[in-house]
């Protein structure tokens, strides 16, 4: 059984707002997803969760957005292709930077909240996360939804030469197709620890998970997300750093 990483989204408090407990977390996961500040964090959070990272010898992942600091990247943006491309490369750029000053190194991209689901949908704005992936460094992979059918983003990322890194949410529900239930839909997500310990031990078995509409949907994944924000699941992160070291 291939080793699935653990993901958290960090680095998401802001001045004197935080948000997240990215020091309790931090030991327990493998990539720490760090905000690029245009949804959240600032520069001097920014290189405090990189240093963080660092310490704990964990994988640096860009986490990029929309714009939208006071919606917390959730709120879809009407951005061109090109505007999108520009955006990452932009985040991407600025987290580098603070990695290479704290002697660390970005290992991947995954895009944040609407942006994230948007790509998902839109081939064009994922076409244009890979350029920009590509353009700033092309041995960066790229994490992404599994869906039931991935069919589309590989051969998108096989324009651009990407790796993709597949992912699965222990706290989230999801419809028939593998998109993520909108969360403001009825069980989009989960606050039961219980129950996201058994949905992380589903994905890292590669069993099936019973889908919104009662069906059967396998997802592979590569990582598996906890949500920062979610404080249920930093509850239970250490419980699934356990049973999947036990796996």
């Amino acid at each position: 059984m291939q080793k699935i990483l653990l993901n958290c989204d960090m680095g998401e408090s802001f001045g004197a707002w935080t948000m997240g407990m990215d020091e309790a977390v931090m030991p327990h996961v493998d990539c720490a997803n760090i905000a690029c500040g245009f949804h959240a964090s600032d520069p001097s959070i920014m290189r405090r969760t990189v240093a963080l990272a660092v310490q704990h010898n964990v994988r640096i992942g860009a986490h990029p957005s929309y714009p939208d600091l006071v919606g917390f990247g959730r709120r879809s943006m009407n951005c061109s292709a090109q505007e999108v491309e520009d955006l990452l490369l932009y985040q991407i750029g600025a987290l580098g930077g603070i990695c290479r000053a704290e002697g660390g190194r970005l290992s991947y991209v995954k895009p944040h909240g609407a942006l994230y689901n948007d790509m998902m949908r839109k081939p064009e704005l994922l076409r244009a996360v890979l350029r920009a992936v590509a353009r700033f460094d092309v041995s960066l992979p790229l994490m992404l939804l599994a869906r039931r059918d991935n069919r589309e983003a590989h051969t998108l990322a096989a324009e651009q030469g990407i790796t993709l890194w597949f992912e699965a949410f222990a706290d989230r529900g999801y419809d028939a197709d593998g998109y993520l239930l909108p969360r403001n839909q009825p069980g989009a997500v989960h606050h039961d620890p219980e129950r996201i310990l058994q949905q992380a031990l589903t994905f890292a078995r590669g069993e099936e998970l019973c889908a919104s509409d009662g069906s059967a949907l396998l997802l592979r994944a590569d990582s598996l997300c906890v949500h920062g924000d979610n404080a249920e699941s930093v509850a239970v992160v250490a419980r699934i750093r356990a049973a999947l070291d036990a796996l």
